[in-house]
């Protein structure tokens, strides 16, 4: 071959080679801290203290105690745990539109869970969603956000999970349809969407935020359900927290985005909201978020919590140009004024909802039941106030029980769609147009 037709091949080659990276890059998109343009440094090399592991509290604390907290920051057993069954025991049924997943028991069960586990094989699944016996997972587990976890706080996790006793519980089979149930084609996926890089501290911001950027990548993989997904179910950090619907449940901005995000709450808000799952003028957290804020976040150091804050204050906003930049203020206490021709939907909020919620949508019962203000109202799609109609919501917080029944079984779709309507017109900025078949629709979305 001739000089110069070898060189016109390599560079040939060599331009394909930079397509390709470039069309990779393109596609992936931006990392979830890359909107912090501060130099990043090995965790080694970050000398203002180390922003993993646990709280100080823990600092002396056993492998087994650090890895209990580690894995409730990680929020495990809400994904491993099935409605009635044992912790950490798997089988709870997560829908996709192509099919169920079931999530896996992770108790120390040799045959049907995690037992036989080596260290390694563990951190594989953890870093690269990696089985012990080489089959791939699905993205369901958020093993590229458990890429940033260290390998230590890993290995504790692991250590915790090996504590508990063993139960034997097979997940039932998954039943994705075709080509979704190829598990294989996960390698491509995870070459192109997991970097399977740990967490690497920012040198020009705090250790407060580098905690917070930690607990919220790391172990709370926030942006899982807060970040939209592209074509592929990856997340797309160009839109980075500002919102997305996950398991039919809408979880909502929390960019600093002022009208649409938590721009404009307060640090007290923020920090009431996660560890308690209310604050006054928000809302009350439920379904999936509620179940965060019982299981993981209100169980963290309130100085930990602190540092998520911190985070999030400097994520970029991003409007959702889907909801009202104003919220709606208190309804009339009368049920005569402010009213809409929704007769029917009237008609289910006043046999079912006004005792607790009341006609101004400010209740007298209790804060956590208050209307106004709340951003499930106040979403014109009305996805979450459907659903808390659907499944009723069942907490535990430090004040006490929350608790609002279910009345999925007891309305038909019809029914349902009717009384979000309503809600959301009378106490919301604008008012819904659901129908009885996006209803059974959600109805097909929820994970149980």
């Amino acid at each position: 071959m001739k000089p110069a037709t070898r060189r016109i091949l390599l560079g040939g080659v060599a331009i394909v080679v930079i397509a390709a990276a470039a069309g990779i890059g393109i596609v992936r998109g931006p990392g979830p801290m890359a909107f912090a343009e501060g130099p990043k440094v090995a965790l080694a090399d970050y000398k203002a203290g180390d922003p993993t592991g646990v709280p100080a509290a823990l600092a002396k604390a056993s492998q087994v105690e650090r890895g209990e907290y580690l894995a409730k920051a990680a929020d495990c057993v809400v994904c491993h745990t099935a409605p009635g069954g044992k912790d950490y025991a798997g089988g709870l049924a997560i829908r996709l539109p192509f099919g169920t997943l079931y999530s896996t028991n992770i108790t120390p069960d040799k045959e049907t869970g995690i037992g036989n586990y080596s260290d390694q094989e563990f951190l594989d699944v953890l870093h690269r969603g990696v089985r012990r016996d080489g089959v791939r997972l699905y993205p369901a587990m958020p093993y590229a956000s458990y890429s940033y976890m260290t390998d230590a706080d890993a290995l504790a996790i692991k250590a915790y999970l090996f504590s508990l006793a063993p139960v034997h519980a097979a997940a039932p089979a998954d039943t994705l349809t075709f080509p979704y149930n190829q598990r294989w084609a996960m390698i491509f996926w995870s070459a192109v969407f997991n970097p399977d890089t740990r967490f690497e501290p920012d040198t020009s911001k705090s250790l407060q935020w580098n905690r917070g950027a930690y607990l919220a990548e790391a172990l709370a993989h926030c942006g899982e359900c807060h970040t939209p997904r592209n074509l592929a179910f990856a997340l797309d950090n160009r839109k980075k927290f500002s919102g997305a619907v996950t398991a039919g449940w809408r979880a909502f901005n929390i960019s600093s985005d002022k009208a649409t995000g938590i721009g404009a709450w307060r640090d007290d808000d923020l920090i009431s909201y996660l560890s308690a799952g209310h604050a006054t003028g928000h809302g009350t957290a439920s379904g999936p978020m509620g179940e965060v804020v019982d299981e993981s976040f209100s169980q963290m150091a309130p100085e930990d919590i602190r540092a998520m804050v911190a985070y999030l204050r400097g994520v970029p906003a991003t409007a959702s140009t889907d909801l009202p930049a104003k919220l709606a203020p208190p309804a009339s206490a009368s049920h005569r004024d402010g009213g809409t021709a929704n007769l029917r939907g009237k008609m289910v909020f006043e046999g079912a909802c006004v005792s607790c919620h009341g006609w101004s949508g400010e209740s007298s019962l209790s804060p956590t039941a208050t209307l106004t203000g709340a951003l499930a109202i106040n979403d014109p799609s009305a996805t979450n106030v459907a659903q808390i109609v659907i499944s009723g919501t069942k907490r535990h917080t430090p004040e006490g029980a929350i608790s609002m029944p279910a009345f999925g079984n007891a309305y038909s779709d019809e029914e349902i769609a009717a009384v979000a309507n309503y809600v959301t017109a009378r106490f919301g900025a604008k008012g819904s147009q659901m129908t009885a078949s996006d209803v059974a629709d959600l109805r097909t979305q929820t994970s149980d």
